[in-house]
């Protein structure tokens, strides 16, 4: 398990940016998606606690510290958390920085001698500094080693998976996390391309993939491939599930947990963890009437989940695909 916290007395003195620049700074390395709703609903205050699970950019961590709470900020990302330690400096020892995945949430809030917190935030998936950065090889459009590593202490890249696995281990891989409909098809074909050479960056695979499925419409037809893996690489839905009993058992009564998804695979994952919680009475054929249900820790705040405003989609169109759903715990 990877895990670093960072301590401000031990960092270089940053550059600390002009309140009227953070929202800039912000949307060079990653935009907030519903910020304002997060707020609304989790109202972070004085003398709270509370935990982002995906700091980023910082954009929802500094709403935190805006409304006074105090912070702890994970993130796996190692460049996520320089970023976050240079913009949000002026907050001092109200925010705590650590290297890690939220899956990792009960050790990273122990190693800070936190029991609990009063609120918590997951925003899954990849960041717009990730799909941003070349070098990071998440983006079809940019050329790039195929990596798609969310922290360099993952041993597997995508080049490695691309090129060693099998066409079933491929289909599979495209099938379950890309929902690709010709994943078989893919598949066979890519492995009969690494024969004659290996595929190593972003446009490798891009093309190949473009050669086998030609484009007909606005999506890339890559897209799918790239996004199975990408969760491949980074077990993102394995992390999920672990993530989300992680910060469940770490929340004190009446805190609230939001959690932000932008794709129908975490969504469902989300949607059936909250609901199997939230439910208060379960009933089955066998059983002469219903019963408590007994793995009900959750009061559920919103029975569909939320989506980006119109203005919002408009000004950040990455938050188009994004959900939001709350819960509190009883």
């Amino acid at each position: 398990m990877l895990m670093k916290s960072w301590d401000f007395d031990d960092l270089p003195l940053p550059t600390l940016e002009k309140p009227e620049d953070s929202a800039a700074a912000s949307g060079r390395y990653h935009v907030p998606v519903m910020a304002e709703e997060v707020v609304a609903l989790l109202r972070p205050a004085p003398g709270l606690i509370f935990l982002d699970g995906t700091a980023g950019g910082g954009g929802h961590t500094e709403k935190f510290l805006q409304h006074g709470a105090e912070v702890v900020a994970l993130d796996q990302d190692a460049d996520a958390i320089a970023h976050c330690a240079d913009r949000l400096a002026a907050f001092g020892h109200r925010l705590h920085l650590v290297e890690t995945n939220f899956e990792n949430t009960g050790a990273a809030l122990d190693g800070l001698g936190f029991h609990s917190v009063a609120g918590a935030l997951i925003d899954i998936g990849v960041s717009s500094h990730q799909l941003d950065t070349a070098e990071r090889g998440f983006a079809m459009m940019k050329d790039g080693p195929l990596d798609m590593r969310m922290s360099r202490g993952i041993s597997r890249t995508a080049a490695d998976i691309i090129n060693t696995a099998t066409v079933s281990e491929l289909a599979e891989i495209f099938r379950t996390y890309g929902e690709e409909p010709r994943a078989m098809h893919i598949a066979a074909r890519l492995v009969a391309a690494r024969e004659q050479r290996p595929l190593r960056t972003t446009f490798d695979l891009a093309a190949a993939v473009t050669s086998i499925v030609p484009r007909t419409g606005p999506r890339h037809p890559a897209t799918r491939v790239f996004q199975a893996l990408r969760i491949a690489v980074n077990d993102e839905l394995g992390a999920l599930a672990r993530g989300l009993d992680a910060i469940s058992t770490r929340l004190a009564r009446g805190a609230r947990f939001a959690v932000i998804s932008f794709h129908s695979l975490e969504d469902r994952i989300v949607k059936n963890y909250f609901r199997d919680r939230s439910t208060e009475w379960i009933d089955r054929p066998e059983w002469p009437e219903p019963r408590r249900n007994p793995a009900r820790i959750f009061r559920l705040l919103t029975p569909r989940p939320m989506d980006a405003s119109g203005e919002e989609v408009t000004a950040n169109p990455r938050a188009r695909s994004a959900k939001l759903r709350v819960v509190e715990r009883l």
